[in-house]
């Protein structure tokens, strides 16, 4: 995959079936190399925010009056050839976003295979079901389904376009129309494929509006705007939640993790499992909100866990994101480098066993980027920011425990519920451990972004948010229930 690293992109606004540009334009920087600019994405204003709404709203009942399996095939089209654009969708995402450019391919893959997966779901959107008289209640009940309305699907910069496939198609399946925001700070992938997609549905099915966030307040609090789907953190979830309130715009919200990893005493801990938990630690440097943030370690296995991820890290190349050799790119932007440097310093001086590992990029064009060495923090006190805060980096805190009800009061010792993980070769243990934990998604001998179930319902429970996105249940948020009742009137003797 090659790349001619100083061209620019411009991408433009996608609203009622019509490229739209704007006079004002966002400038996307390259995390990895200071000063540089990727491209330019156009900036919606108010009222372009409210022409997207007006469209979505303009296109509702046609698209809802089709039958689900109608609407599958007409989505169906709408991907085909996808991958032809794939590797320069990959390379444009690598430079916004700084992760290695094999992340960012697969980043666009992921979208098309939740597309289809959710696609596949259209036997059960339309199925609802009957209840008939019973005693007392001379009535037969057909209970079905029916869409929103308008639905705005809101990306983070991490992994834009596969989070997007965790909702859009859901929604879209649902009978709903669309409006995505892709994140101001990594537009331009998310972008190009929305509007590829868009430009084979029907004008105003699927509208893309890319922008300022104090210009995009319509997306929410529009009385046309049935429900917003925000993924991203916590205080962003909070601020969607407090804005979609003045107009009870329903939310479903996928926030941070702080995942815990439970390696129980009798944990496999060859190379397999330590690559799998390796992964789950350190792929997007850490910027995934299911990473684990946390592992706890049988005190007896301390060592192996230990050594096993430092072995690892010693292999660690960071560097720039489009260079093949490159294993750990940049983080994505100025403040949350300070924010990880600030916490493995804060575990230093409390005087936890801090290791670092790699070296940084050198030479004018990288030396001031957004890199930081991976880092190990061995046994820090458990009020330390690394252990009770979400790191998003490549920052890791190891901490022992003694018994399984003491690792299981740990885990749950936080703010957050996403995802967990349990370690052990007692497969009835590890079930029994996994119930205990407060997640909405744990893993046994696995964790992480690469070993998700893309067909099962996904979400969180405390401040990680609500809701769930993928499978029928992912259908099924974005659509509410309607019950008909027939009254029996010979019952009635009428």
């Amino acid at each position: 995959m090659t790349v001619d690293a100083s061209s620019q992109v411009k991408t433009g606004l996608y609203i009622g079936g019509q490229a739209r540009e704007t006079a004002d334009t966002l400038a996307v920087a390259d995390p990895g190399r200071p000063g540089a600019v990727v491209g330019y994405a156009a900036s919606a204003s108010p009222t372009d925010v409210a022409d997207a709404v007006a469209s979505a709203r303009r296109a509702f009942p046609a698209w809802s009056g089709l039958s689900a399996s109608e609407r599958a095939q007409a989505m169906a089209r709408a991907i085909e050839g996808i991958e032809e654009d794939r590797d320069t969708d990959a390379v444009i995402l690598s430079q916004e976003n700084g992760k290695i450019v094999s992340e960012a391919w697969v980043d666009a893959l992921v979208f098309q295979i939740r597309w289809q997966l959710a696609l596949a779901l259209a036997d059960q959107v339309d199925t609802g079901k009957v209840l008939d008289p019973a005693p007392g209640i001379p009535v037969t009940t057909r209970v079905r389904y029916q869409p929103l309305g308008v639905v705005t699907v809101i990306v983070p910069f991490n992994w834009p376009i596969a989070i997007l496939g965790a909702s859009l198609p859901h929604a879209l399946l649902a009978g709903n129309t669309a409006i995505v925001k892709p994140p101001p700070t990594a537009p331009l992938a998310t972008a190009r494929v929305v509007q590829r997609v868009a430009e084979t549905l029907p004008p105003g099915v699927l509208n893309v509006v890319t922008g300022r966030d104090e210009n995009m307040s319509g997306l929410i609090q529009n009385t046309d705007v049935a429900k917003v789907c925000f993924t991203g953190s916590v205080a962003g979830g909070k601020k969607i939640m407090e804005m979609a309130a003045k107009t009870l715009t329903r939310v479903t919200l996928e926030l941070g993790g702080n995942d815990p990893a439970v390696i129980l005493d009798d944990a496999a801990l060859d190379d397999t499992h330590l690559d799998r938990l390796f992964a789950s630690i350190f792929d997007t440097t850490g910027q995934i909100c299911m990473n684990t943030k946390r592992v706890y370690v049988h005190r007896t296995r301390m060592p192996e866990v230990v050594d096993g991820l430092a072995a690892r890290l010693e292999n660690t190349v960071i560097g720039y994101g489009l260079d093949q050799d490159t294993t750990m790119g940049p983080l994505h932007s100025p403040a949350q480098k300070a924010f990880v440097q600030d916490l493995v310093e804060e575990a230093r001086g409390a005087g936890a066993d801090v290791r670092e590992f790699g070296r940084l990029p050198t030479g004018d064009e990288f030396a001031a980027g957004n890199y930081v060495r991976p880092a190990l923090v061995v046994d820090p006190r458990s009020d330390l920011r690394v252990v009770t805060q979400e790191q998003f980096g490549p920052v890791i805190p190891i901490l022992p425990f003694d018994t399984d009800d003491d690792a299981v009061q740990r885990a749950n010792d936080t703010w957050a519920g996403l995802c967990a993980s349990v370690w052990s070769t007692d497969q009835a243990r590890a079930e029994d451990l996994a119930t205990r934990i407060a997640a909405g998604y744990v893993w046994i001998n696995d964790h992480g972004a690469a070993r998700l179930d893309l067909r099962a319902p996904f979400g969180g429970m405390k401040q990680s948010g609500f809701g769930r996105e993928q499978g029928i249940e992912g259908v099924r948020g974005f659509q509410d229930t309607h019950s008909t009742a027939i009254l029996d009137e010979r019952a009635l003797g009428g």
